[in-house]
């Protein structure tokens, strides 16, 4: 099993969403359905789709608490 791409993941916490129901949401904030619908209708083309297949299948394993950490240190809450 290869480590997680720190790029690929620093990019979903900070990428929003570009347009649709959830537009301007940050890609880690997509819920599950969302995301679902991507997986089942086919996730767009280039890097987008890429962060979005990584985000479902993030989800999908329960491994959203990887992100924390990046949450906490880029969106200082």
């Amino acid at each position: 099993m290869t480590e997680p791409d720190g790029k690929i993941l620093h990019d979903i916490v900070i990428t929003p969403m570009p347009f649709g129901k959830y537009k301007d949401r940050y890609i880690y904030q997509l819920p599950s359905h969302y995301l679902e619908w991507f997986s089942r209708n086919g996730f767009p083309n280039g890097r987008l789709g890429m962060l979005l297949s990584t985000m479902h299948e993030i989800k999908q394993n329960g491994l959203d608490e990887l992100l924390v950490p990046l949450i906490k240190k880029l969106h200082k809450h």
